[in-house]
């Protein structure tokens, strides 16, 4: 028997950038897989176990990312 995998939102910030891995229907809107605010997908897609954390920026990556911004 396969484990189904469960999360809440409360393991996310509303805030924080979470990945969707598929596609997530709703009634009134159709998520692709990418990268959300975690406040901006439904709970469904947490229930369903589609959401993950985005992995960790490790070495010079991360100092791109904030020099980008100016």
């Amino acid at each position: 028997m396969a484990l189904e995998r469960r999360l809440s939102r409360t393991m996310f910030l509303e805030t924080e950038i979470v990945v969707l891995r598929q596609i997530c229907m709703t009634p009134g809107r159709l998520f692709e897989p990418g990268k959300y605010i975690a406040g901006e997908l439904p709970d469904v897609a947490f229930e369903m176990g589609l959401v993950d954390k985005l992995p960790p920026v490790r070495g010079k990556s991360e100092e791109i990312g904030e020099a980008s911004g100016d």
